[in-house]
């Protein structure tokens, strides 16, 4: 596992942008028109900028995938990060789901663990090099990782299918939210 660089940023906005095309999570805030795609290519360029910010932002060894981590407590408010949340709001989900997004954020954060977390906000693998075993390399080390800051490890997915790929590697669901899909808050100490 190796940090990424800026000079990585549109690789993994491509890559991820193709690995959650159809994720409920995703759809969810995103206008849902002919430009949904371009949407989400800017919510992941927007995911990118935070951690690259406020976290990390991590590749496999051979660049096909990558995790995006968020450090809740690094996550200070300055022009940068203000002028970056104001871009997500204006023109990725645009300004009739501020209310919506905001909303689930708020219901997120409520029931996350106390204590210091590593936010495991997206991973994903190219889309042509899922099922190779790439993406739990990966998983393992950023659990590594967060495991040797002594910090709780959190994540959520809609996608049902990978619940047994994380139980894999250990994380529980403490709680299920309904945003009308179901929202799995799982986590790993």
């Amino acid at each position: 596992m190796i940090r990424a660089g800026i000079e990585d940023k549109n690789r993994i906005v491509e890559i991820l942008s193709n690995s959650f095309d159809d994720n409920k999570s995703i759809n969810y805030i995103i206008p849902q028109d002919v430009k949904r795609k371009k949407w989400i290519r800017k919510l992941m360029a927007y995911s990118f900028d935070v951690c690259y910010l406020s976290g990390d932002v991590f590749l496999s060894g051979d660049k096909k995938a990558f995790a995006l981590i968020l450090l809740p407590d690094k996550k200070k408010i300055s022009l940068r990060s203000v002028l970056l949340d104001i871009k997500l709001a204006t023109s990725v989900i645009g300004l009739r789901n501020v209310k919506k997004a905001m909303s689930r954020e708020a219901s997120i954060s409520k029931i996350h663990p106390e204590g210091f977390l590593y936010y495991l906000w997206f991973i994903g693998v190219d889309c042509s090099e899922q099922g190779k075993g790439i993406g739990s390399k990966l998983l393992t080390a950023v659990i590594e990782e967060g495991l040797s800051q002594k910090r709780i490890i959190c994540l959520e997915t809609s996608t049902l299918k990978n619940l047994p790929w994380y139980e894999k590697h250990r994380f529980k669901t403490y709680k299920e939210l309904d945003f009308g899909y179901s929202l799995y808050c799982m986590k790993r100490t």
